[in-house]
């Protein structure tokens, strides 16, 4: 008999949120394409349509919009902690723990209600920046309840209110990081919540999940190439001797994706205003350019496409960010698929339960 392992082609359940096609580069969420989504709404629209199943009116985006600027304030117990917290403590481990305490007695509901979402998804980036500005010996910043999801964040991590661009790019990359199907954390969140645990654990739960380099590894290694490339004029010949030498190219290809992937396409969009004024970002493109001529020409026929990895990994250094921020940034976007799959199993919920195989020695005798 095969092992059993890994739960590839298993069907865990049903799902309206999201649907992936990696043979026909579909990602659509609540009957959207999400690389529409990400270069004509902003972060605050596509997290009430995934919450809610419609995209809201302007009074109902206006109304998210304040509930959120007013979710972002750190109670000053989670401050202890962030502060208490050793300085070895990894950023992800950081968001798990504040997460779970979150969850004070008296402020969860079942099934978990969407104010809970809300609250979730306006703290997280606070959280995040706090421990980022304390660990590098900067005041930590209070939100800013005027500007919207995308541009609070850059502000508090750097000081600085973010240009419209920066802003645009960092909006559209959260978008298509809010929902990716059965995924490994979306399914560990769905597991937790099924037990009729809360939306924090469940949340916690997933955090711990993407923690993992197989999941959430974010893309230090397209940042590394393109250092490694430093130039234009350099970017061929490196290309040519990676290829050359059975090395792989960092952001291209994947593995559900057998076309160009459509989070690649819609932040290649949502870029065009930085084309020209960040000279990382032109040197990415023009690596991109090389990198798909050069693989059609050595590994013809492979359908080796950009994937989001590539154009996450130039927005993330054209945005400066730091690279112990990039899993928690994806995180932060991410945390709205999560919660509205955790109302999803709430509302038709069984507690999941899957069978094992043992494959241990038996005893030798009659008990």
């Amino acid at each position: 008999m095969a092992k059993v392992t890994g739960l590839e082609g298993v069907v865990a359940g049903e799902t309206d949120i999201g649907l992936v096609d990696g043979e026909r580069g579909y990602l659509v969420y609540r009957g959207y394409w999400a690389k529409e989504l990400a270069v004509t709404r902003c972060y605050e629209e596509v997290a009430f349509l995934l919450w809610n199943g419609y995209l809201p009116s302007a009074v109902e985006l206006e109304q998210l919009k304040n509930e959120m600027a007013a979710s972002r304030k750190l109670p000053e117990y989670i401050r202890r902690i962030i502060e208490l917290l050793p300085a070895s403590v990894p950023m992800m481990l950081v968001l798990q723990s504040t997460v779970a305490a979150l969850g004070e007695q008296g402020n969860t509901a079942w099934p978990p209600a969407q104010r809970e979402a809300v609250r979730l998804a306006a703290i997280l980036p606070t959280i995040i920046a706090y421990r980022y500005r304390t660990l590098n010996g900067l005041t930590p910043l209070e939100p800013l309840p005027e500007l919207g999801h995308a541009a609070n964040y850059l502000y508090m991590l750097t000081g600085e209110k973010p240009t419209e661009a920066h802003v645009k790019a960092l909006s559209a990359y959260q978008i298509l990081c809010m929902e990716h199907g059965m995924n490994a954390s979306t399914f560990a969140a769905r597991v937790v919540l099924s037990t009729e645990s809360d939306m924090y654990a469940s949340v916690a739960g997933a955090i711990g999940a993407m923690k993992g380099p197989l999941h959430g590894g974010a893309p230090y290694e397209v940042i590394s190439m393109l250092e490694a490339i430093g130039s234009k004029e350099r970017a061929e010949p490196w290309l040519r001797n990676a290829l050359e030498n059975g090395n792989k190219l960092m952001g291209f290809g994947h593995r559900i994706y057998k076309t160009k992937d459509p989070r690649a396409e819609a932040l290649q969009i949502a870029t065009q205003e930085m084309i020209g004024t960040d000279p990382s970002f032109d040197l990415a493109l023009h690596v991109e350019a090389a990198a798909i001529r050069l693989l059609e020409e050595y590994k013809p026929g492979r359908r080796l496409f950009t994937n989001v990895e590539f154009y996450a990994a130039a927005i993330l250094k054209a945005l400066e960010l730091s690279p112990d921020i990039f899993t928690p940034t994806f995180t932060a976007g991410r945390i709205i698929g999560w919660t509205a799959h955790i109302m999803e199993q709430a509302a038709n919920n069984r507690i999941f339960r899957p069978q094992s195989i043992y494959t241990g020695a038996m005893p030798r005798n009659e008990f």
